[in-house]
């Protein structure tokens, strides 16, 4: 049974008045987003459930999920120092999309007439629907 269970996590002791969530903000954070993307949805049906649920949240939490306070990157990529590669072909891709829209921007018409005239050649006319004939 103990090969199979999830590695124990050991949190740290906490230093904060109890009973006041207010003086441990990221945890309580931490806590909301915990119930709000994996408890709730998943809906445990028992305590070992909820262990495995938490256990692989913590890891999506911790590998895989975007941190906006950290640059858009996940925590392990910012540990292990991928973050400077991660963030250099990001901007390289920026960088592309923009060249790709000022290229697409400088084929575009600059003027209404121009404008029209390409309209006129890209939209066919509309047909006038036939009329019936009386029977």
């Amino acid at each position: 049974p103990a090969a199979t269970s999830p590695p124990r996590r050991r949190s740290g002791c906490a230093n904060s008045s109890p009973y006041y969530s207010q003086s441990n903000g990221k945890l309580e954070r931490f806590h909301q987003t915990l119930k709000d993307q994996a408890i709730r949805p998943l809906t445990p049906l028992d305590v070992e459930e909820a262990k495995r649920i938490t256990g692989d949240f913590i890891d999506y939490y911790d590998t895989t999920r975007l941190h906006s306070a950290i640059g858009f990157i996940a925590p392990k990529d910012r540990l292990e120092g991928r973050h400077q590669q991660i963030h250099a072909d990001r901007d390289k891709k920026l960088e592309e999309a923009r060249r790709r829209r000022r290229i697409i921007r400088q084929a575009l018409p600059q003027s209404d007439t121009e404008a029209e005239t390409l309209r006129k050649r890209l939209v066919p006319v509309a047909r006038e629907p036939q009329k019936s004939s009386p029977s």
